[in-house]
């Protein structure tokens, strides 16, 4: 190597060199060193030297008694200085930005000339070296690349002096005195605040200009010099907006949602489990598509409220362990305009830069509701934005896959479910038995218990309507119940769940679903009813067969009745029945009386019976019980009032959905009436209300029954009789059997409240006041009825 004077007369005598044959300019004092190791190594180099317009050196402390004028002492640590003639040879003037790299760290700086005598040198306070570790060898070049202006930085507290929280005093120094400084995503700075230096880490940038997908596939390809010239830059104004995070709590809250949500901890849902992630493995580009054809990257589950959607979502998340983010319509919500289709554009943007990424949209239909008359502007604003950002995540070959929740389907603008967007759409529906077994089992793998496999299939049984959250809360409540008996008892033992703690806990937890329509069904069996053999085999063969026996109509090649119609003078236990129905068959029971569907209000009705079938649809098995059905279906065109027009269409309404296009599937309507006359005939036709049955007057058999139960309890004479009150009670309806025993007992407290028994004199005084109300008119036409439909 022959080295060569930069410049040329009485200038020749310049300390720097250039190598003819590396170009690099280093120092007469290097050149030694140089000959032996040329062209130098640009990752660990044994001189300092400039090559390409950067300089290579070490990182030397700033002597802080060499200050320079003018120069407050706090903006020394934004500084790096080098000699005069190092900057003009790269190009670099007082007071320019320039890039720091030492080893992964990368910082801008300002530059400054020094004084010192060595002309390589480069040098740092001590706390800039030590706030982002640049120690040791270092790279200095002019900062060349763009510089996005940053909306946001979010930053998080290092070090021993943390803030419990953000105050508005420390958000204005944070942006007063980083102003129009230059960050990258992992730098350090520090921040004066009382007598101490808060130390901050920046986590994330949120700007308007991003990278697109093209750009870092080409970044990916350059050489190293390359990559560190690229490097994402961001600059700071005075309204960029600073966030602070916990950076502990965050990673703790980030490992426990990892750690809550296991997919190994959702049963019976498999099936649908696979499926998803057949669609996530190719939109996250684990699978390789054909050629430029981009498949779906929207996927929409939806189900009942607790169903697992968000469990679902959130495990398959958690087993991916890719970069997520989570959107909930309270969270992005905004009341500037423009503020909300910010944050989503910024959310994307931050997932296409993070790629592979999921982004998680819970209940997107409070997002971006259905569009309609009493759509606010903003929501169709929220609604555009969303179509095109998935628009945009379609058509580039980004691996971003977007996984929405919602409980109302109905709800969801149709813009959004056309393909291109939300391509895929998946059902979490309802469980059914076995899978509520297989949801059980895994939740009883975390409580110590005694079950056997037994008690979970009969528990998985009669839990009929529950979703995943019903069943936690069953065993929350199993567990609370063990708790309080461990207590009461006072014992050492361990603490285990048994079958008689769940047992307790079906008393008390009753599906989400029906708590809108649930009532209260008391406890009646077969048992306390007396007499009525056919009625009680016919509701049997219509609700509990199908359940318990499924395979016999399958045999037979049948399908169960849908529905049961009642009929018969008042106060023959009709609806008695329908709750004794409810309570042997353990399905759930909606209760619903004719009048009460009615509205006001145009189309409020039909609803109301629509809702009705939904919900009992929803937690199948089920039983809908209309009592006094005559005041809903009465016969269409026997009223020429107002109100028969929408009689007529609730009726209408209700022939529908007995067996129009939705399935009416495990639901059995059971219908009480005093006047089946007055039904209209196509609610009476085989495949609506199947068996019609009528509900007479407790024959002798019967009154003996009805006798037995009711005196059971009570104190009576042994001069009474049942034979003799079975006798005397020829065309008494069973309501009218207990008022005489009832109102028996009352003439006995009247004589004497200390009385301890009833007497047959109280029983002649008692059918004396109650007398049969049954008239004969209604028996004919009952009769008449029967022999019309036989």
């Amino acid at each position: 190597m022959i080295p060569k004077g930069k410049e040329s007369g009485r200038k020749s005598l310049s300390p720097w060199m250039t190598c003819e044959t590396c170009q690099s300019i280093l120092t007469l004092k290097d050149l030694e060193v140089h000959n032996t190791n040329c062209p130098p190594n640009l990752v660990t180099w044994n001189h300092n030297f400039i090559y390409g317009g950067i300089l290579y050196s070490t990182v030397e402390t700033y002597n802080l008694s060499e200050q320079p004028k003018n120069i407050h002492v706090r903006a020394l640590d934004d500084m790096v200085f080098i000699s005069q003639s190092a900057l003009q040879l790269c190009e670099i003037a007082i007071g320019d930005c320039v890039l720091v790299i030492a080893g992964e760290s990368k910082v801008v700086k300002t530059a400054w000339p020094t004084k010192d005598k060595s002309l390589t040198s480069v040098s740092l306070t001590k706390h800039a070296i030590e706030l982002n570790n640049l120690r040791g060898y270092v790279k200095i070049e002019k900062l060349n690349s763009s510089v996005d202006i940053a909306k946001e930085f979010v930053i998080c507290s290092v070090g021993k002096h943390i803030l419990p929280e953000a105050t508005m005093e420390l958000n204005i120094i944070l942006k007063n005195h980083n102003e129009q400084k230059v960050f990258t995503i992992g730098n350090k700075f520090s921040v004066p605040f009382y007598g101490k230096k808060l130390i901050y880490k920046i986590v994330k940038v949120i700007s308007d200009d991003c990278e697109n997908v093209k750009l870092s596939e080409q970044f990916k390809q350059l050489s190293i010099t390359d990559e560190t010239r690229n490097t994402k830059l961001y600059k700071a104004l005075y309204n960029t907006k600073w966030t602070i995070l916990n950076e502990e709590q965050e990673k703790k809250k980030d490992e426990n949602k990892k750690s809550k949500f296991k997919i190994q901890d959702i049963g019976g849902y498999d099936n649908v489990i696979e499926d998803i992630k057949d669609v996530l493995n190719i939109g996250l580009g684990l699978y390789q598509s054909i050629g430029n054809f981009y498949i779906s990257k929207g996927i929409l589950l939806y189900g009942t409220s607790g169903v697992g959607k968000s469990a679902i979502a959130n495990a398959l998340i958690s087993q991916y362990d890719i970069n997520s983010t989570t959107i909930y319509s309270s969270d992005i919500y905004s009341k500037s305009s423009g503020e909300t289709e910010k944050k989503l554009q910024d959310i994307f943007t931050e997932a296409k830069d993070k790629a592979p990424s999921i982004i998680l949209i819970e209940e997107i239909d409070s997002l971006c509701p259905k569009r309609s008359t009493s759509t606010t502007d903003h929501e169709r604003r929220i609604l555009s934005q969303l179509t095109a950002l998935f628009d945009g995540i379609q058509n580039a070959n980004d691996n971003v896959v977007i996984l929405a929740t919602t409980s109302k389907l109905d709800l969801i603008d149709n813009s959004l479910r056309r393909p291109g967007r939300i391509d895929k759409e998946f059902e979490i529906h309802v469980p059914t038995t076995n899978m509520r077994a297989e949801i059980f089992k895994k939740m009883l793998s975390k409580i110590p218990n005694t079950l056997s496999l037994e008690d979970i299939q009969n528990i998985a049984f009669v839990t009929h309507g529950f979703v995943g959250a019903d069943l936690y809360g069953l065993c929350s409540q199993a567990v609370l119940n063990a708790v309080k008996c461990q207590q009461k008892t006072n014992t050492d033992l361990s603490l285990k769940v048994t079958i008689s703690n769940f047992e307790h806990a079906l008393t008390v937890t009753k599906p989400s679903a029906m708590k809108e329509v649930l009532i209260e069904v008391p406890n009646i069996q077969w048992s306390d009813i007396g007499g009525q053999k056919d009625l009680k085999l016919k509701l049997k063969q219509a609700v509990e067969w199908p359940l318990r026996h499924p395979e016999v109509f399958l045999r037979m090649g049948i399908t169960p009745p849908k529905g049961v119609l009642m009929f018969g003078p008042p106060g023959c236990s009709k609806t008695m029945i329908a709750k004794a129905l409810a309570t042997e068959s353990k399905v759930n029971f909606l209760n619903i009386k004719g009048p009460e569907l009615f509205s006001k209000w145009v189309g409020e009705s039909e609803k109301a019976v629509r809702e009705v079938f939904r919900k009992a649809r929803q937690v199948s098995p089920s039983i809908v019980f209309i009592d006094e059905i005559d005041a809903l279906g009465s016969e269409r065109g026997s009223s020429s009032s107002a109100g028969s027009n929408v009689q007529e269409r609730v009726l209408a309404q209700l022939l529908t959905e007995l067996d129009g296009v939705t399935a009416l599937g495990s639901v059995t309507l059971v219908a009480a009436t005093n006047r089946p006359d007055k039904i209209d005939k196509a609610l009476l036709r085989p495949g609506r209300l199947d068996r019609i049955i009528y509900v007479a007057l407790p024959d002798y058999e019967a009154r003996q029954e009805i006798f037995d139960i009711k005196l059971r309890n009570m104190p009576i004479a042994e001069d009474v009789h049942i034979q003799d009150l079975v006798d005397l009670t020829e065309g008494y309806s069973g309501a009218e059997i207990q008022a005489i025993c009832h109102e028996a007992a009352i003439k006995a407290l009247e004589e004497d409240l200390n009385a301890s028994i009833i007497t047959k004199e109280h029983f002649k005084a008692a059918l004396a006041i109650i007398t049969p109300r049954t008239p004969a008119s209604l028996i004919n036409l009952y009769n008449e009825y029967m022999n019309k439909i036989h």
